[in-house]
């Protein structure tokens, strides 16, 4: 989470400096970036009916797995706690 918070404090110290001077930011619009996340949430939809239509439960742990690693992406810091896992000898859960 972190890392979340220092990239946003980041991108609001560019901000700021593009304001100071004036310039116009390369950024996307809002309205784009809001268009990225429905197609992100939109992509889990698909698995989701699918699991749905099989009657296969849809359980919390299964919607984490499935579908929150693929819109957040792979959190900082969860490569390093499987590399430690693994290095101490300790089988991970695929």
């Amino acid at each position: 989470m972190k890392i979340y918070l220092v990239s946003l404090a980041a991108g609001l110290l560019v901000g700021v400096i593009y304001g100071v001077l004036n310039v116009r930011s390369p950024a996307p619009p809002v309205v784009a970036l809001i268009g990225l996340l429905g197609i992100l949430l939109g992509e889990q939809i698909v698995p989701l009916a699918k699991r749905i239509l099989s009657s296969e439960p849809v359980s919390a742990a299964w919607a984490r797995k499935q579908c929150a690693e693929h819109v957040f992406g792979e959190l900082p810091g969860a490569a390093n706690s499987r590399a430690t896992t693994t290095a101490r000898g300790i089988k991970q859960s695929a």
